[in-house]
């Protein structure tokens, strides 16, 4: 069966876009992958992030994980920070594989580091792409979903692979990205031309997936349209075409039957429809998560954390070995 592994930071609160994106598809993958989902703890600390504030988003990032539909018997569910072999990893490839040149190209540094100038900004928030490279790597992995803005953080990681295994002998599996269609990004409420984030300055950018029913009707009737009033899935109209991403995917259906339900109708009718949507979606996912306990959380994430550990285990064995740091 084929690997596939893939995470989200325990920062910010996850909203819609980190669902469509990325969750969702997990979701249907575990049942054909031997998959592995990881809260990724040690690269939401490249910013800086208070402690307990930190520790209760691991848990509460866990929790959504189940949920949402991402089943402990399925797949291993477990803690970055947890598995010491991805640190471990990620400085073998950091001095044998990774080179100045990939690093300066990393489109995501450029951007996240603007925010505090980048002489400021951490090193952690410059390598972590390496450190993403060694997540992967580190379980075989043969497929990543992704979404778009992490396609060239999969190219280096592929680009690393083939460098350690030309030099050392076929150690690693070189992973493929997957994306989806629409779901690959689904841009900010209040900006259709940058993707929706938890990171935005504007709360009217996402809906989180802990919003109650009133501040997803809010935000919705906020959201940015286009100008004209049909209900039209149109590179034109970047603003409607991203809402109407996201009715087709949270309503299972394609965005030309979307086009075909609002005929007729205006964006008024369309906004309130969206709402409902996401609202009959989030609700039983947000009641789940209150029935939750922290116990119970915190023993599936150690088992699979355990089982994480066994596989991270022998393949750094491997790793060790190709480079001369085992003695056993």
């Amino acid at each position: 069966m084929k690997k596939t592994f893939s995470g989200v930071q325990p920062s910010g609160e996850l909203h819609i876009g980190n669902y469509l994106g990325a969750i969702k598809n997990w979701v249907e993958m575990q049942n054909n992958f031997d998959a592995m989902f990881c809260v990724v703890d040690l690269h939401a600390i490249t910013v800086t992030q208070k402690p307990e504030e930190l520790t209760r988003s691991v848990l509460d990032v866990a929790k959504l994980y189940i949920a949402l539909g991402i089943d402990p018997d399925k797949s291993t569910i477990f803690v970055q920070s947890d598995v010491s072999e991805h640190a471990q990893l990620c400085w073998v490839l950091n001095c044998v594989s990774a080179r100045m040149g990939d690093m300066e190209k990393m489109t995501q540094f450029k951007d996240k580091s603007q925010k505090e100038g980048a002489e400021r900004a951490s090193v952690g928030l410059f390598d972590y792409p390496v450190l993403m490279a060694a997540d992967i790597l580190l379980y075989d992995t043969d497929i990543v979903p992704v979404g778009e803005d992490q396609v060239q953080h999969i190219e280096l990681t592929r680009t690393l692979a083939r460098r350690f295994n030309k030099k050392y002998g076929i150690t690693f599996t070189v992973p493929e990205a997957k994306l989806t269609t629409e779901g690959k990004r689904i841009m900010g409420l209040d900006n259709p031309e940058k993707k929706m984030s938890k990171s935005a300055s504007s709360e009217y950018n996402y809906i989180a997936l802990t919003d109650n029913e009133e501040t997803i009707r809010r935000k919705i009737r906020k959201a940015v349209t286009d100008s004209g009033s049909e209900i039209v899935y149109s590179n034109d109209k970047p603003a409607l075409q991203n809402l109407i991403n996201i009715y087709a995917l949270f309503a299972g259906i394609p965005t030309e039957e979307v086009e075909r339900k609002f005929v007729g109708k205006g964006y008024g009718d369309f906004k309130n429809e969206l709402a409902d949507v996401i609202i009959d979606f989030l609700i039983p996912v947000q009641r789940k998560v209150s029935e939750m306990s922290d116990d119970e959380i915190m023993n599936i994430l150690r088992n699979g954390a355990e089982k994480a550990k066994n596989r991270a285990e022998n393949k750094m064995n491997e790793v060790k070995k190709r480079v001369g740091l085992s003695l056993n």
